[in-house]
């Protein structure tokens, strides 16, 4: 029942833009990753649905409570910003796979560090390709 009703929010929220085959509890409101992406990066992206999106997932004001209505890491992150660079950590061009790391291992304000037994090295080299695959592409293109 629970992930029927996060599949109907889910469609209420994106529409039919997004094949129902993508939808899961964890990929609520951000697309899979393309298939044009290298493995790592894609197994990246299923660790970040898994393990951050929680808290740095987009913000939805129309969600309901719980399905993307507030996401403390996305609000901390608005806060020190105050819009010089985006907020979601999925939309950042700056993240290095090193600086993802040293955060998510050693944490940073409200952000608790994570251990090798919540989050093994394997998953987290997965994470920082993913969050760096934007800064990979805006440097190619300089």
């Amino acid at each position: 029942m629970k992930a029927a009703l996060c599949v109907a929010a889910a469609v209420a929220v994106l529409g039919p833009s997004v094949p129902l085959a993508q939808l899961s509890s964890w990929t609520i409101f951000t697309p899979l990753a393309q298939a044009s992406f290298p493995p790592l990066v894609r197994r990246g992206e299923v660790a970040y649905q898994a393990r951050c999106q929680l808290c740095h997932g987009r913000e939805v004001a129309h969600a309901t409570l719980g399905y993307g209505g507030r996401m403390a890491g996305t609000e901390a992150l608005q806060a020190k910003y105050r819009g010089s660079k985006p907020a979601v950590l999925e939309d950042r061009t700056d993240l290095t796979a090193a600086m993802v790391k040293y955060y998510v291992r050693h944490g940073v304000g409200i952000m608790p560090f994570l251990r090798k037994t919540e989050l093994s090295d394997a998953d987290l080299d997965a994470i920082a390709a993913y969050l760096s695959r934007n800064r990979t592409r805006v440097h190619e293109q300089e």
